[in-house]
């Protein structure tokens, strides 16, 4: 009996030592529940490496594009979730995301197809166009020097998308500092990590349509003057230039160095050479200024705390196992 006992206590130790361990991989997993690295091992092995070939083609003819496929996760993953339904188009009932007030602008959707439909010629049905959304970001930031990062898979993609929904829950350029905290923190992001991700207008470009308040309604007067004060004389000179008052459509690089991940982005916004309100508004508040100090120096830890937000970003509502749907073209629902 002696005996016995101690084996079934032994075996229930085990077990609980076991459980325990599982539970500890399964709160340690940085990914939602339904997502994995391996996700297209057995049904589309190549996959990522087909995504990444044409990301290449893309910067090869426009390195800016980087900013583009940043650009285009966040703003699917903020609007109900990285789902893929900021490529659909509008219908006849319906004005889709892409008509958004807030999505002005935005590139990036038809390469997106483009990769798509090398994707279904190898492995029709499988890959989603949400999933898609996430290599590219990835591997077009690696690509212009920028860090990199494990993705899991197995998105699939959404059948719903507003306008309403974008500008609802997108930032506008126009937020001050506990505005864009609000926004990040209704999606469960911190301030640090708002700082960190605004990283990614280190690349990319932007029409003037966003930079317009910050130059001419800076106070609600809307006239030549009505500047941010604290924006860099000379470079509130130079917008001017390119973006005229009034003129929505003009295009420009929303950094000093927009075709190249890297810091510079944190030193420009120290000497008032933020482009968008939402830019400049980071120093006025005193974490956002150490934050911002701290990045703009070598060494820092931006490279690792944005992949770190970006994985995290890429975990907002998801459809997995047999939500949503696997799309035959991106800018369409089946």
């Amino acid at each position: 009996m002696a005996s016995t006992s101690v084996l079934l206590s032994k075996a229930i130790l085990a077990s609980v030592v076991l459980l325990a361990t599982v539970c500890a991989c399964t709160a340690m997993s940085p990914y939602a529940a339904g997502l994995s690295e391996d996700f297209y091992h057995q049904s589309c092995p190549q996959a990522a490496s087909i995504v990444d070939a044409y990301v290449t083609k893309f910067l090869k003819k426009d390195r800016n594009f980087a900013g583009a496929f940043n650009r285009l996760q966040f703003h699917d993953c903020w609007v109900g979730g990285c789902d893929g339904s900021v490529l659909l188009n509008s219908t006849a009932t319906n004005q889709a995301e892409r008509e958004a007030h807030v999505n002005f602008g935005l590139r990036g959707v038809a390469e997106i197809d483009e990769i798509k439909a090398g994707l279904e010629h190898f492995c029709p049905g499988v890959v989603s166009c949400a999933d898609i959304l996430i290599l590219a970001a990835r591997d077009a930031t690696a690509k212009v020097g920028g860090p990199t990062w494990t993705v899991a898979l197995g998105r699939r993609d959404g059948v719903n998308s507003t306008s309403l929904m974008a500008d609802t829950n997108l930032p506008f350029p126009v937020l001050n500092f506990s505005g864009l905290v609000a926004n990040f923190a209704a999606k469960g992001f911190g301030a640090r990590e708002m700082i960190t991700l605004s990283g990614a207008h280190t690349i990319g470009q932007s029409h003037c349509n966003g930079i317009l308040p910050h130059l001419y309604n800076f106070t609600g007067r809307d006239d030549a003057n009505d500047t941010d004060p604290a924006m860099n004389k000379n470079f509130a000179v130079f917008l001017k230039k390119l973006c005229p008052q009034g003129n929505r459509t003009n295009t420009i690089f929303i950094d000093s160095t927009a075709n190249t991940f890297d810091r510079a982005y944190y030193k420009n916004v120290l000497q008032g050479k933020g482009i968008f309100m939402t830019d400049s508004t980071l120093i006025t508040n005193p974490l956002g200024k150490k934050v911002v100090t701290t990045f703009s120096k070598p060494g820092s830890s931006f490279f690792t705390e944005f992949a770190a937000g970006m994985v995290k970003m890429g975990n907002l509502g998801v459809l997995t196992g047999s939500d949503g749907e696997i799309r035959k073209t991106c800018q369409f629902v089946n």
